[in-house]
């Protein structure tokens, strides 16, 4: 049964924009939506306004009492909100803002605000049209819901049409907004923030707050940074290329920076297994083109997998559809590999595979000032989840693929000399783990990161150089720490960026070994260690012998070499075709 969570927009009614973009998916597949819209000769006061919101917002919670209410506000709006929330601590709210109004008094335009009454018809005919683009950037409105993998041409032709579409909205804005309602509108925004500043300090919903850096209206990014400071649980996130009116411009899409951030939930603490909301085809899309869209080309992925007969085979038919499947293999330096095997899968057999990362890789970046929608944050739409036992266990019992690397930390950031080494603890829980669902464990290699860089500085080479030594002893210092450190060398998680000496790209391989069934064998693994143990070894036995297969056939592609794979893509086929060795 499907758990709908409810969001409640406030924005003011505006000709010229359409409903925020609350993502690709329908808003009724993940969101009950309700859209407060103020009526453009509106007079009621913001005090009454506030009184709107907390009797639709009191109605919700009275019904859902469970279930967290999300409030979006952008500029005007995230007053309401805010104010909202301030009068209701004891309710589960999710406040997002976007450009809040809170910094009026501090408003680029606010010198010609007092002159406002004074100004003459002649010139206020103008004012409209000067606000819609102070507001908002026109191209970026026009561009939503472009696809950007249509020739060049139609998107141009596309772009043109939807500006030409925005061209009557612009010449009925002196009708619609005429001079006394921009008067009275400007009135309300001054009272709104000094009423919502006043009770800021009220506020105990988790909020996210996105700023603009092209915002004209409003000092969005300072107004960030003294909302996170002033509320106890807020996140930021800064979008560099984006204008006031965000909600509403390509590039941004509302859904998309809830789940990334981490803030779609359906009860009072965030689960990330029965939380996850699988990622929409646009931002499949863009994860594959935009994303990792260089990295693959410059690897240009092949994929293997074997059978039940014990016969290889190009791409991923021998890989069960359904799950609990556990995928255990190996790292490749920094773990680059991880991005195009998620999306590979996705792309060739629909399968969402949930990698599970360091809880470092994925925790909010506190020390960074205006952190940006970053790969981090998409690594969470495609995903992934931190590693813990409960989250792999919460993974296998809801028949999920999940993605698993045993050498952590330790095997992604190797020294020199260590290529394709496994680094795996001596305790094999994930195979009492998998065992206890009945999980399909398929062993896996890939190569090819000696191919794409040489490893010129590891960590001892690093730990020489003073300065950069200590910022790497404070950095592992902080980390969490995964594993204790009496579980030998695959403990040592030390955290740096290795230095890589780029190299002509090659190819990535991958080689998903046969199937490994533990339906059936429960009590033989769970009660018997030694059994286990067997089992564990063969599993890593299997992972070094699809690196070895791996490492010895690609000598025989033809198109290893990225120049080869580049012309016979321009001439034959996609990029995820070009063939590679027959195995």
């Amino acid at each position: 049964m499907k758990i709908m969570m409810t969001i409640i927009v406030v924005s003011v009614s505006n000709p010229t924009v359409r409903e925020p973009q609350i993502g690709a998916h329908h808003a009724g597949r993940v969101f009950e939506v309700r859209c407060l819209h103020i009526p453009v000769r509106d007079r009621t006061p913001f005090e009454g306004l506030v009184t709107i919101v907390e009797k639709t917002v009191r109605l919700e919670h009275a019904s859902s009492p469970n279930k967290p209410i999300y409030l979006v506000g952008d500029s005007f709006g995230g007053c309401l909100v805010l104010a909202t929330a301030a009068h209701n601590p004891e309710i589960d709210l999710v406040v997002i803002l976007a450009n809040p109004a809170t910094s009026f008094d501090r408003s680029q335009l606010q010198p010609l605000f007092p002159l406002s009454e004074a100004w003459p018809d002649e010139l206020y005919n103008a004012v409209p049209y000067l606000l819609s683009f102070i507001m908002g950037d026109p191209v970026k409105m026009a561009r939503v819901n472009i696809d950007h993998r249509l020739p060049r041409r139609l998107q141009i032709e596309q772009l043109f049409q939807n500006l030409i579409a925005l061209l009557p909205c612009l010449s009925d804005l002196v009708d619609i907004v005429p001079k006394d309602t921009l008067i009275w509108k400007l009135k309300l925004l001054k009272s709104a923030a000094s009423y919502t500043n006043s009770r800021i300090h009220a506020v105990k919903a988790e909020v996210l707050v996105l700023s603009s850096g092209n915002d004209y209206m409003l000092p969005s990014g300072d107004e960030a940074q003294r909302l996170k400071s002033s509320l106890k649980n807020c996140t930021v996130r800064y979008f560099k290329d984006n204008g006031h009116t965000i909600l509403l411009e390509d590039g941004v899409n509302l859904l998309t920076v809830i789940k990334g951030t981490g803030k779609y939930r359906r009860s009072r603490t965030i689960n990330f297994v029965t939380d996850f909301v699988p990622p929409s085809m646009s931002e499949f899309k863009y994860g594959y083109d935009e994303l990792v869209g260089l990295l693959s080309f410059a690897t240009g992925s092949a994929m293997f997998s074997t059978l039940d007969d014990g016969k290889i085979v190009k791409g991923l038919h021998g890989v069960p559809n359904e799950g609990p499947v556990l995928f255990v293999g190996n790292h490749m330096l920094m773990g680059l590999e991880a991005c195009s095997l998620v999306l590979e899968f996705l792309r060739e057999r629909n399968i969402m595979v949930h990698g599970i990362a360091h809880p470092d890789v994925l925790r909010e970046r506190e020390w960074v000032s205006s952190p940006e929608f970053s790969f981090t944050d998409w690594m969470k739409v495609m995903g992934a989840v931190p590693v813990t036992a409960s989250n792999l266990f919460k993974l296998l019992s809801t028949k999920s693929h999940v993605l698993l690397y045993p050498g952590g930390a330790r095997e992604s950031l190797h020294h020199r000399g260590e290529e394709y080494r496994l680094f795996w603890p001596d305790q094999q829980e994930f195979v009492r783990m998998a065992a206890r669902f009945g999980a399909t464990i398929v062993p896996f290699g890939t190569v090819g990161k000696d191919d794409i860089a040489e490893l010129v500085l590891d960590y001892k080479d690093l730990m020489k150089i003073p300065v950069l030594n200590d910022y790497i002893r404070n950095a592992t210092s902080s980390s969490i720490r995964i594993r204790d450190k009496s579980k030998g060398e695959v403990a040592n998680q030390e955290l740096y960026l290795p230095g890589l000496l780029p190299k002509l790209p090659g190819r990535f391989y991958f080689l998903f070994g046969k199937p490994i069934a533990t339906k059936g064998r429960k009590e033989e693994i769970l009660k018997d260690r030694e059994n286990a143990k067997q089992l564990y070894l063969h599993i890593k036995s299997e992972v070094e012998g699809c690196i070895a297969y791996l490492l010895k056939k690609r000598e025989e592609d033809p198109y290893r070499n990225i120049v080869d794979r580049t012309v016979y893509h321009a001439l034959h086929s996609p990029l995820h075709e070009v063939p590679a060795f027959d195995p």
